[in-house]
């Protein structure tokens, strides 16, 4: 293989399996590509930008949200903890693969304003790259595009 291209549309999922899938690719000796097409919210957020460079179509959507859990959850503070550490494993990562510093992040991730009756932030097309989660706006063509041109200037060879 001599790149990878991520096409994300996905509303999210388990954060610990969405994390090991992004340090996996991020780790990878390829050059490597995603491309936003309709969402990439909540642990799709660190998919997305696990990769050496991210596109997103205009019409994509991004939302970037506090940690959830479904069901009854006990109002202890060990909970919240819990909640804050996986919160900040998430942070961490996306402020490490992406050009946005980690307290922009948690801003745009425990935003009161936007979203009624809950918390986050939802990002549309150039939105993501201006806040600095996504590097260009492009679609199928320009992902490729940059994927191949990384791949002719022999970026794998360079990786130590």
């Amino acid at each position: 293989m001599e790149g990878l291209l991520v096409l994300l549309n996905t509303s999210g999922g388990d954060v610990d399996a969405g994390l090991a899938i992004a340090e996996m690719i991020a780790s990878l000796s390829m050059p490597t590509v995603s491309l936003v097409l309709g969402g990439s919210h909540s642990i799709g957020v660190p998919l997305a930008v696990s990769t050496d460079h991210s596109f997103i179509v205009p019409t994509g959507t991004m939302m970037v949200h506090p940690v959830r859990m479904s069901g009854t959850v006990i109002g202890a503070s060990q909970t919240y903890e819990y909640f804050e550490m996986i919160q900040d494993r998430i942070l961490t990562f996306v402020s490490d693969h992406a050009q946005i510093a980690y307290d922009q992040v948690k801003q745009l991730m425990l935003n009161t304003e936007m979203l009624t009756r809950d918390l986050g932030t939802v990002l549309v097309g150039s939105e993501t790259v201006k806040a600095g989660l996504i590097d260009e706006v492009g679609g199928i063509r320009e992902a490729l595009g940059y994927l191949y041109r990384k791949i002719e200037e022999g970026w794998a060879s360079c990786i130590s």
